[in-house]
């Protein structure tokens, strides 16, 4: 990818983008797990994955970095190559699952059935509302800074995040489905925000 993006006719004008990366593989993200506070380790794929988001992104200058302060976010950090750039930032954690912690889709559902995260949320976690209000906040830091600002975190919250700088609602995060070891770009088409490049895949197969 390095650093060619789509920009018809000058529309970026200079304007600072998000790259997002969703942290590398872990077992509970590989086992469907949900993973907010538990500090899940990266899997030994997971870190072949980092180091290929590092390839991917080569060539690409960042006026920030920042990390999602979860040792699965800051070591894909540290492992892509930021290590001494990157800065920790709460509001880059991911949504607090709360009594859901470390369960399955399938399980929870197996009483409360239908559940999604989005329409329902977790069971004494933070609400999508609360999410939303920290994913603002990352976007305010990112229009604030003199160039691209580079976010490694998690699923969730990098998904309600992309539907926020959209000005959808954060409910809408459900229509962009976000894997492990991906890099994402959201950027400009003149005064517009857009998304210019959504989940590519880092690593073995990619």
């Amino acid at each position: 990818m390095g650093a060619d993006l789509p920009d018809p006719d000058g529309t970026h004008e200079g304007r600072p983008r998000a790259w997002l990366i969703r942290h590398g593989e872990t077992a509970w993200a590989r086992d469907g797990r949900h993973t907010s506070r538990t500090d899940v380790p990266l899997t030994e794929l997971g870190r072949t994955q980092a180091v290929a988001a590092g390839r991917k992104i080569a060539g690409q200058t960042f006026a920030e970095v920042l990390s999602s302060p979860m040792s699965r976010a800051l070591d894909t950090a540290r492992i892509a190559g930021f290590g001494e750039r990157v800065e920790v930032d709460d509001d880059l954690h991911e949504w607090e699952y709360g009594g859901d912690e470390g369960r399955t889709t399938p399980e929870i559902r197996a009483d409360r059935p239908d559940w999604t995260i989005w329409a329902d949320g977790p069971r004494g976690g933070e609400t999508i509302d609360q999410v939303a209000a920290r994913a603002d906040r990352i976007i305010a830091r990112v229009l604030a800074a003199s160039g691209d600002v580079l976010l490694f975190a998690h699923g969730h919250v990098l998904r309600v995040l992309a539907a926020r700088w959209l000005a959808l609602e954060p409910v809408d995060g459900r229509l962009f489905a976000l894997s492990t070891a991906t890099v994402s770009v959201l950027g400009w088409e003149r005064e517009q925000h857009v998304i210019l490049r959504w989940n590519e895949p880092c690593g073995p197969g990619a």
